[in-house]
């Protein structure tokens, strides 16, 4: 629009121009001539049609040129015209892609996604939504071959590189196939080791692989990326240690399991459930006297059934004395059924007979155990008392065939 008004005004200021150049001319008592000649050739004219010619010949140059240039153009428009509604088709196929992804229409959503990818400003999105639709389905074929795509005609550089990757981990996870998984996150963790979504990853692939020695080494990195909130990778590290020293207790190695114990952070030993795992190991590797004085400790910070059955499975090189520290617990806890038949069974351990048969006949007043009334069964065998040992057998072999009837029904419903 401005090259067609600046044309105007330059015609309209050259017709000025020769208009009032003509009427000058006319004034004159002589309108001038002009004479050209060529060799034989020789061309006689005014001044004043001489004047219009060139500025004639001027404008169909002018023209000429132009179209001539705009001829020239004229491939290159037609091929950016033609990009362009290549660009905007991709564009509206991307977006129905997404939509039908995302309504489930999977077939759907793939063809019309890698139809267009070639033309699309994004093909990394074609391929790698394609992708997701092909797992979705089940071909996990095409799913692998459009992931190779996205990595040979996507955007390229590290971030589409691990874009790419995080994609194909996802979905290999989703698709539990773990070790691919974790092949894939390895290289890219090697690429940015702070990526929280790599990190993210990582430690669900290290899950599910039950890898605790790998996912103990990346607790740090999750929590100074923080990749996890702090109660979730408080539960990671419980998870973690909790698995290790399983698997430590597994080799019944007591100095394997005493310096796992020194390196789990204070805030995982108080959670009674690891700390029961740790002694639990301990006393079955037969260095429960190692243990005794922590023990106690956490009993005293957090009463539990479990550390006091533990405790009670103790052997002591001085089970008077542990019967005693037992003992000094019944005043804050004298109906604690637990506690009672962890006494009765330290009392028959220091041969006082009347003591056990009168703690275990308490715990079971209290609450009746399967435990108990063997313990008591152990007594009366010891001294030579079957019919009334085969009573508490007897009493405790119906509880404990009560109990599972009442899980049985409690799983039927």
């Amino acid at each position: 629009m401005k090259k067609a008004i600046f044309l105007l005004i330059i015609l309209g200021s050259l017709g000025s121009a020769i208009f009032y150049g003509s009427q000058w001319l006319t004034n004159l008592n002589s309108a001038g001539y002009v004479l050209i000649g060529i060799e034989q050739w020789s061309v006689e004219t005014s001044l004043f049609v001489f004047l219009g010619a060139l500025v004639t010949v001027f404008f169909i140059l002018y023209i000429l040129f132009r179209l001539i240039g705009w001829i020239l153009r004229l491939p290159k428009q037609i091929r950016k015209r033609v990009e362009t509604n290549k660009l905007a088709i991709s564009q509206q196929a991307l977006i129905k892609g997404l939509v039908d992804s995302a309504e489930g229409n999977w077939e759907d959503a793939e063809s019309i996604l890698i139809k267009h990818a070639s033309h699309s400003g994004a093909p990394l999105i074609h391929y790698l939504t394609a992708a997701r639709a092909a797992q979705s389905r089940g071909a996990l074929d095409k799913r692998d071959e459009y992931l190779q795509n996205a990595a040979l005609h996507g955007a390229h550089g590290a971030d589409a590189e691990i874009v790419v990757g995080l994609t194909q981990a996802e979905l290999n996870l989703s698709g539990q196939q773990f070790d691919l998984a974790l092949e894939t996150l390895t290289r890219l963790h090697s690429i940015n080791p702070t990526h929280a979504s790599i990190l993210r990853l990582l430690h669900q692939t290290y899950q599910k692989l039950e890898d605790w020695d790998a996912l103990r080494s990346l607790i740090p990195a999750l929590n100074t990326q923080k990749v996890l909130m702090e109660a979730d990778l408080k539960l990671v590290e419980i998870e973690v240690f909790s698995n290790l020293l399983k698997k430590t207790a597994s080799e019944r190695n007591l100095q394997a399991l005493q310096a796992l114990w020194v390196d789990i952070p204070l805030s995982v030993k108080v959670m009674r459930g690891v700390a029961a795992i740790y002694f639990a190991a301990v006393i079955d590797v037969g260095a429960g006297e190692t243990i005794e004085d922590e023990l106690v400790k956490a009993l005293s910070a957090n009463w539990s059934d479990t550390l006091l059955v533990l405790f009670g499975n103790i052997e002591s090189p001085n089970p008077q004395q542990q019967l005693e520290v037992a003992e000094r617990w019944l005043i804050g806890h004298g109906n604690d059924a637990v506690l009672l038949m962890v006494l009765g069974k330290l009392s028959a351990r220091t041969s006082d007979y009347t003591k056990a048969m009168r703690y275990l006949k308490q715990s079971i007043s209290i609450e009746p155990s399967v435990q108990s009334y063997r313990l008591l069964g152990d007594l009366a065998l010891d001294h030579n008392d079957a019919t009334t040992a085969s009573a508490y057998y007897k009493e405790g072999l119906e509880l404990a065939a009560n109990a599972l009837v009442t899980r049985i029904e409690h799983l039927a419903v």
